[in-house]
C-alpha cells in the first residue's frame, strides 16, 4: 500500500490553523482521500494529558528545556499510536502544528539551541518529516488580538509580542529554506479567500502528486 501524505498546518497565535483543519480534511476528502485529523501537542490519550500540562496557565512557570522533553513526549506517543500507522495504511494526515512549532517556539521564542531540538527532532522522528508545512503568516499585533478575542488565555497565549514577534521570524527562516515545502497562506485576509488559498495549495500538491 503507497504510505500516505503527511501535510501540518503552522503559524502564530491567532492565525487561523484550527478554523480551518476541518475545511481543508474535507476538500481532500472530496478528492477522495482517506484523512486523518490530529493536533499537537496531544493526539493520543497520554499526548493530550501532556498538552493540558503544556498549556496550563495554573502551573507555575517550567524551564524552557522541562518545556521541549515534554513536547517530544508527546510527540512520541502521537508517532507511534497515531500518525505512522495512519500513514501507513495509506491515509492522508493532517496535523494541526508538528515539530516545526518546536523549532519556532521553543528555539527561535525561547532561544534553546536549534541543535538541540535537531537531536530530539532526529531521535524521536527518524527520517519522517511532514511533506508539507502549510504556513498562515499573519502580523503578531493580529494574530494577539484574534487570540485574546477567543476568551482566556492559556500559557502561551499569555506570552509578550516579542515572544511572538521571533516565533514568526522563525517560521519564516524555516520557509525560506525550503519554499516548495513550505507554501505560505496571507492569514490576514477573510476567510474566504484564506480558503480560496489552501485549494490552491493543495490542488498543486495533488497535480504534482500525478506528476511524480
Amino acid at each position: 500500500m503507497q504510505r500516505g501524505k503527511f501535510i501540518t498546518l503552522e503559524g502564530g497565535e491567532g492565525a487561523g490553523k484550527s478554523t480551518n483543519v476541518a475545511w481543508l480534511a474535507d476538500y481532500l476528502r472530496e478528492q477522495g482521500k482517506d484523512v486523518l485529523v490530529t493536533r499537537e501537542p496531544g493526539g493520543t490519550e497520554v499526548s493530550e494529558a501532556i498538552r493540558n500540562v503544556l498549556l496550563s496557565p495554573e502551573l507555575p512557570a517550567m524551564h524552557p528545556d522541562t518545556e521541549l522533553l515534554l513536547m517530544f513526549a508527546a510527540r512520541n506517543e502521537h508517532l507511534r499510536k497515531k500518525i505512522l500507522p495512519a500513514l501507513e495504511q495509506g491515509m492522508w494526515v493532517i496535523c494541526d502544528r508538528f515539530t516545526d512549532a518546536t523549532y519556532a517556539y521553543q528555539g527561535y521564542g525561547r532561544n534553546i539551541p536549534l541543535q538541540r531540538i535537531a537531536e530530539l527532532e532526529q531521535w524521536v522522528q527518524g527520517d519522517l518529516r511532514p511533506d508539507y508545512v502549510i504556513l498562515f503568516d499573519l502580523d503578531v499585533t493580529t494574530g494577539m488580538a484574534r487570540a485574546q478575542a477567543r476568551g482566556r488565555a492559556d500559557r502561551f497565549e499569555q506570552e509578550h509580542a516579542a515572544f511572538f514577534e521571533r516565533i514568526r521570524n522563525g517560521y519564516q527562516q524555516r520557509a525560506q529554506q525550503v519554499p516548495s515545502r513550505y507554501p505560505i497562506v496571507d492569514a490576514a485576509q477573510p476567510l474566504g479567500p484564506v480558503r480560496m488559498q489552501l485549494q490552491q495549495i493543495i490542488n498543486r500538491i495533488l497535480t504534482g502528486m500525478g506528476q511524480e
